[in-house]
């Protein structure tokens, strides 16, 4: 099968043995199919099947029974040379979407914080040491990456992130933190497992966070927590904005309030029945 052939002229063959199921009855075709799925993002929207194995890390006849199976079920469309994801993909995040209140409900407090301090607005939630967005309202693009619901970053170098870490017990803020690639992002990122635990105590002690120009450089943002509840860290909000374009003052009488207010509405609505 050559990457210029439509994906129902692949071979059927049988399954490799390292699709059988692994310790632990893990399903081992099953993970590498959602790698599979994990390999198109949005700098990668259409993919090879070459590229498709080498992204997901399976073999080119596993990768091409994988896109087979998921063409059959609408999750996948092929051109003749290259694959993309349909809209279909959506519904495999729209039962914990659905399940989870917290989008619905921050969406309006999100809009009405970007309305006041005139920034994009988020809200996240921690996924192993990513986070990931749940709900967001952009006002203009700051970003080299254009940011939408399901857009993961590390908590380590995110205000959101580092909000959520500070909320988290001190054996699974080690974890995370161990866990984490902390290559420089740019000159500005903290990359000392020590200085960023020092880092996240503080954001602890104070009850907000901001990062300025660690994950990419002239990107500011400011993140609290939101409370379920049972007074549990749920979710983070944010808001950024370019480095520099308030001042001090700004930010401390203006932005820090408007974002802890938009973050204890939120939590009100979590707490009505």
């Amino acid at each position: 099968m050559t990457d210029a052939e439509p994906l129902d002229a692949a071979p059927v063959d049988s399954p490799p043995a390292d699709d059988s199921d692994g310790p632990g009855e893990v399903v081992q075709a099953f993970v590498r199919g959602l790698a599979v799925i994990r390999a198109f993002d949005a700098d990668n929207p259409e993919l090879t099947l070459s590229d498709v194995a080498r992204r997901a890390g399976v073999t080119r006849a596993a990768a091409g029974r994988f896109l087979r199976t998921l063409q059959t079920v609408g999750y996948v469309r092929n051109d003749g040379r290259s694959f993309a994801l349909t809209p279909r993909v959506l519904e495999l995040g729209y039962s914990y979407l659905s399940a989870l209140s917290l989008p619905e409900v921050a969406q309006p407090h999100l809009e009405a914080l970007s309305r006041a301090v005139g920034e994009s607005a988020s809200a996240a939630v921690l996924d192993g040491t990513d986070i990931v967005y749940v709900a967001r309202v952009p006002v203009r693009r700051i970003m080299s990456v254009g940011i939408t619901v399901g857009t993961r970053f590390p908590a380590a170098v995110t205000s959101m992130g580092r909000v959520l870490l500070a909320a988290a017990s001190i054996d699974e803020r080690n974890r995370i933190v161990d866990a984490t690639d902390l290559t420089a992002r740019t000159p500005r990122t903290l990359t000392d497992p020590a200085a960023l635990r020092r880092e996240v105590e503080r954001v602890r002690a104070q009850g907000w966070a901001r990062v300025d120009g660690e994950l990419e450089p002239g990107l500011q943002s400011l993140a609290a927590p939101v409370r379920g509840r049972d007074g549990v860290v749920v979710a983070a909000i944010n808001v950024s904005m370019s480095t520099g374009r308030y001042t001090e003052d700004d930010v401390t009488d203006r932005l820090i309030p408007a974002l802890l207010s938009a973050a204890g509405a939120i939590e009100a609505d979590l707490r009505t029945p």
